[in-house]
C-alpha cells in the first residue's frame, strides 16, 4: 500500500478551545501542555516552571504515564507544589491518544482540579501545565484541553532532531531544547540546532536550557509569562 507523502502536516489541535471564562465570569485557568519524546526533561522542565513561578502564580499539575503514577509521584518527592496541586493520569494507550484524540481524562482532571480551588475560596488557579507522558515527535495536544504547546527535545538526541521537524517540533507554541551543558559531550552544534529550528519553524520562538544550571528554566518561565500576560487581559 502505497501512501502518498503530504507537503503540510495535519492540523495541531482536533477540538473547539473551551471558553476562556467560567460559568461564575471569573477566567480559568492558562492550560499549557509540554510534550516531546522520552527523556527530553519534559518533568524536570515541570519541576523547574513551579519552582521558578509557584511564588507569583497559582499553579496546578496534571501529569501523564501509560500504566504509573511516576511523573506526579517525581513532583510530588521534589516538594514542587502541594500534593493536592498534582494530579495523575494513567493512560492506559500511548500517550498522545490522551492529549490529542481522546481528552476526556485530562479534561476532567484539569476541571477538578479548577473546581477544588474555586471552590475552596482561595480563587481560580492562574496557571495548568499538564505534562504528556514520552512521545515521538508527532505529540500535539488537542485545543480542547491546553491553550498552548510546549515541545521539549534535548542536544542528547542528536542534533538532527529539528531537521527531521514533525508537528512537536514545528507548530508547537514554544520549542524547547534542552541539556545544552551537554553538547560539547555528545558533539552537538547548539548554532546548527538553532538554524535548524528556524529553518523548520520561522518566527515561532525556540528556547535554550540547561535545567541543572542556575535560574537554566527562565527562558521558559518568561514565555509563560508572557503568555499569561496576554490569557489574562484577553479574559478580562
Amino acid at each position: 500500500m502505497h501512501l502518498d507523502h503530504q507537503d503540510t502536516f495535519p492540523e495541531r489541535h482536533t477540538y473547539s478551545a473551551a471558553d476562556p471564562v467560567r460559568a461564575d465570569g471569573r477566567r480559568r485557568a492558562l492550560r499549557i501542555g509540554l510534550g516531546g519524546p522520552v527523556g527530553t526533561g519534559k518533568t524536570a522542565t515541570v519541576a523547574a516552571l513551579c519552582r521558578a513561578l509557584r511564588d507569583e502564580l497559582s499553579i496546578a499539575v496534571v501529569t501523564n504515564d501509560i500504566y504509573t503514577r511516576e511523573d506526579a509521584e517525581f513532583l510530588l518527592r521534589e516538594a514542587v507544589l502541594p500534593a493536592e496541586r498534582i494530579a495523575a493520569v494513567e493512560t492506559g494507550a500511548c500517550p498522545h491518544t490522551a492529549i490529542r484524540d481522546d481528552i476526556s481524562a485530562n479534561l476532567e482532571a484539569v476541571e477538578d482540579l479548577e473546581a477544588a480551588f474555586s471552590a475552596e475560596g482561595v480563587g481560580p488557579l492562574d496557571l495548568v501545565l499538564v505534562e504528556s507522558g514520552g512521545d515521538n515527535l508527532t505529540a500535539t495536544f488537542s485545543k480542547g484541553l491546553v491553550d498552548a504547546q510546549i515541545f521539549v527535545i534535548d542536544v542528547a538526541g542528536g542534533d538532527d532532531i529539528p531537521r527531521k521537524g514533525g508537528p512537536g517540533v514545528t507548530t508547537a507554541d514554544l520549542l524547547v531544547i534542552n541539556k545544552t551543558d551537554l553538547a560539547p559531550y555528545v558533539g552537538v552544534d547548539l548554532e546548527g540546532m538553532a538554524r535548524d529550528a528556524r529553518a523548520q519553524r520561522g518566527e515561532l520562538p525556540v528556547a535554550f536550557t540547561a535545567l541543572k544550571a542556575e535560574n537554566g528554566v527562565k527562558p521558559v518561565a518568561d514565555w509563560v509569562r508572557h503568555q499569561l500576560a496576554h490569557w489574562t487581559a484577553d479574559a478580562a
